[in-house]
């Protein structure tokens, strides 16, 4: 609504808004840039090497490819879902989840073919950190396991981690957590919300006030269900089948609050367990005794941990691969290498790249948005860019990201000059 929209972005344990309209606009400093100083890797898990058939499941959800959509929707408000495998012919013909969900706006009338997306198969003798690596690249919660040509069952997120619970306390919140986070303020609406999950990739918003001050939260899973929810709960009412005037409601209206948070000191396994006990997908990062925002951690990060490893070759993580049209995954991996390279003194030991497609096309090829994040021994560091075609909106990404990394260096050569500076000082 005019005069009381927000954005709001966070990175490095200092929150920095850019507003708009009747809000006082606030830059981002350099001490909100500045990259905090951890060791990476994380320490091995035990465990990831168990077979995958340890844990998958042969009891799914199982719909078809002519069912209704209002039959899906009733299945993840009843049953609690995170997806359900979708069948043509009695072949498995993909995933439906919570994301797709929500990006439809389709009637219940739709057909569930309309919205089904392809998720990696898994057999039942692969791995458990090569299973978490086509999740995450695949950006599902759930997907098939094949025991030769035959379904055997399904493998999600939860069970996952659930085998590898006992062995996270290896890692801290603080190694994996992401650091530049996007929220959204309580007074903007529904609809908004929705767009700034599909445009960013993500599951949940944190909520602040016109103050700053942390909230509530939002997340796919809320919208979902609220959108969902049967005519006759208490405050439905009028808004049931008018659409529209759901997404003008205030993010404030359906917003979780109190926030389950964590502190960036935590293990993973807490932050795991306190997910589990709280049946969400995600924490905020706070610090201590203050309402703010230092960062999020989700069961996504956790499982993208799992992935990383010891080995000197850099480990490149690409998210919606089926993307990639004129760009190979061995160019991306070359490309962030020689960014890399570049820098000697910046270790970078993990690389997520994150491909997102939007409506628009010229000549029949999509706008696309690449986000490219770095995990090294310096902290994070990420760049985004958007182009038509994957090809165009990686390079343009690389470059953003380049200049981050230089503007990084920066910042670390400006802190170790006034620290040469008050040193000499210091010995006057």
């Amino acid at each position: 609504m005019p005069g009381n929209t927000v954005d709001i972005v966070w990175s490095q344990r200092v929150a920095t808004h850019t507003v708009r309209d009747r809000f006082t606009h606030v830059t981002s400093s350099r001490r909100a840039r500045r990259l905090t100083h951890i060791q990476y890797p994380p320490p091995a898990i035990i465990g990831l090497h168990m077979n995958i058939a340890d844990i998958a499941v042969s009891e799914y959800v199982e719909v078809d490819v002519d069912d209704r959509l209002a039959t899906v929707r009733s299945l993840f408000e009843r049953e609690n879902l995170k997806g359900v495998v979708v069948t043509e012919d009695d072949e498995y013909a993909g995933v439906v989840g919570e994301k797709q969900l929500l990006r439809s706006r389709m009637e219940d009338d739709t057909k569930v073919a309309a919205v089904v997306t392809p998720a990696p198969s898994v057999a039942r003798t692969e791995d458990v950190r090569e299973t978490a690596r086509l999740l995450v690249e695949g950006d599902v919660k759930v997907a098939p396991v094949y025991e030769g040509d035959a379904l055997y069952g399904v493998i999600t997120v939860d069970q996952i981690l659930e085998a590898v619970l006992d062995s996270l306390d290896a890692i801290t919140i603080d190694q994996i957590a992401t650091t530049d986070v996007i929220g959204i303020n309580e007074k903007d609406s529904i609809g908004r919300a929705i767009n700034r999950l599909r445009e960013n990739g993500i599951s949940r918003l944190p909520v602040l006030d016109d103050d700053g001050t942390l909230a509530g939260v939002v997340t796919t899973s809320d919208i979902v269900e609220f959108v969902i929810r049967d005519d006759d709960r208490q405050g439905s009412g009028d808004r049931a089948g008018d659409v529209d005037r759901m997404l003008d409601i205030p993010v404030y209206d359906i917003m979780s609050s109190p926030v389950v948070s964590a502190s960036a000191d935590e293990t993973a396994a807490a932050a795991v367990s306190r997910m589990f006990e709280n049946d969400i997908s995600g924490l905020i990062v706070t610090p201590d005794d203050v309402d703010s925002v230092a960062g999020m951690i989700t069961k996504t990060d956790v499982l993208r941990a799992l992935t990383f490893t010891e080995q000197e070759s850099l480990d490149v993580q690409i998210t919606n691969v089926d993307l990639l049209d004129q760009i190979s995954r061995e160019h991306i991996v070359e490309s962030i290498e020689n960014v890399a390279d570049k820098y000697a003194e910046m270790r970078v030991v993990h690389a997520h790249v994150r491909f997102h497609q939007h409506k628009e096309k010229l000549r029949g090829t999509p706008l696309l948005q690449c986000q490219i994040r770095l995990r090294t021994d310096r902290g994070q560091v990420a760049g985004t860019g958007e182009g038509y075609g994957a090809d165009h909106a990686f390079h343009v990404a690389l470059d953003k990201l380049e200049r981050n990394v230089l503007e990084m260096k920066g910042i670390e050569a400006d802190e170790e000059y006034r620290g040469q500076l008050l040193r000499k000082l210091g010995e006057l």
